[in-house]
C-alpha cells in the first residue's frame, strides 16, 4: 500500500471539491463532517487524472483479472477511463463491459455492453455505500458464467452499515473477494495529521469514526 499515492489522492480530491468538510446527511441520516461526491470528477482533465489513481492502484494492489466491469451510471465512465489508464500507464491491454439499467430489445439487445464477461472480473465504481450496485452486479457476472475477482472504489468511508461491519467489510465476507480502495477514512486522517491549514477539521472528523467507524 502506497501512501503517498493514497494521499495525493485525497489532495486532488479535495483540490477538485469532490472532497469537502462541513456537514452533510448520509443516506444511512448520519451527519457527516465530510462528502466525497465523485460525481464532480466531471472534466476530462479531472477524469484523466482519476483513472490514473485507480489504474495505479490496481496494477501495485489488485488481485489477477480479466475484465472491468462498470455498473450503471457512475462505472460506466470510469470503466471506460481505467481501461485506457491501464493500456497507457502499465500496458495492460484490459477490456471492459458496463451495464444498462433497462434491456434493450433491438440491435445487439440485452443489457450488457461492451467486452463479454469472461474469466476474473474487477467491478469498478466510486464508492460502496449499502453495496446494492455490487449485489446486482454479481448476479450479472454470475449469469454470464464469470467470476466476480474483487471490487474497486475511490473511498473507503471505513465506517458501520446496519450492523457491526462496513459495508465494504460485508462484500468481503459474503463473496469472498478483496475490495480495494484508493484512500480511506484513515488515509484522510493521516493527511489530517500533515497538513496544518486541514487541522481545524480534525476533531470532527475524529468524533465521526470514534462514533460510526469500523475497526
Amino acid at each position: 500500500m502506497n501512501q503517498d499515492r493514497r494521499l495525493d489522492f485525497l489532495r486532488f480530491a479535495l483540490a477538485a471539491e469532490v472532497l469537502r468538510f462541513g456537514s452533510f446527511k448520509t443516506k444511512a441520516g448520519r451527519m457527516s463532517p465530510y462528502f466525497f461526491n465523485a460525481g464532480l470528477f466531471n472534466s476530462g482533465a479531472l477524469m484523466s487524472q482519476l483513472a490514473a489513481f485507480y489504474a495505479d492502484t490496481l496494477a501495485a494492489d489488485g488481485p489477477d483479472f480479466d475484465v472491468l466491469f462498470g455498473p450503471a451510471y457512475k462505472g460506466i465512465p470510469l470503466s471506460t477511463a481505467v481501461a485506457m489508464a491501464l493500456s497507457d500507464r502499465h500496458n495492460r491491454e484490459t477490456p471492459f463491459a458496463y451495464n444498462r439499467k433497462e434491456a434493450k430489445d433491438h440491435g445487439e439487445g440485452g443489457v450488457l455492453v461492451g467486452s463479454p464477461l469472461k474469466g476474473r472480473i474487477m467491478i469498478i465504481d466510486d464508492v460502496v455505500s449499502a453495496g446494492t450496485s455490487v449485489r446486482e452486479s454479481v448476479g450479472m457476472i454470475e449469469q454470464a458464467g464469470a467470476q466476480l475477482a474483487g471490487v474497486t472504489v475511490a473511498l473507503d468511508r471505513q465506517e458501520r452499515g446496519q450492523g457491526a461491519l462496513s459495508a465494504i467489510q460485508e462484500i468481503e465476507k459474503n463473496f469472498n473477494v478483496p475490495v480495494i480502495a484508493i484512500a480511506s477514512l484513515t488515509d484522510l486522517v493521516a493527511l489530517l495529521e500533515q497538513e496544518a491549514d486541514l487541522a481545524e477539521y480534525m476533531p470532527q472528523i475524529k468524533a465521526y469514526r470514534d462514533e460510526y467507524g469500523v475497526a
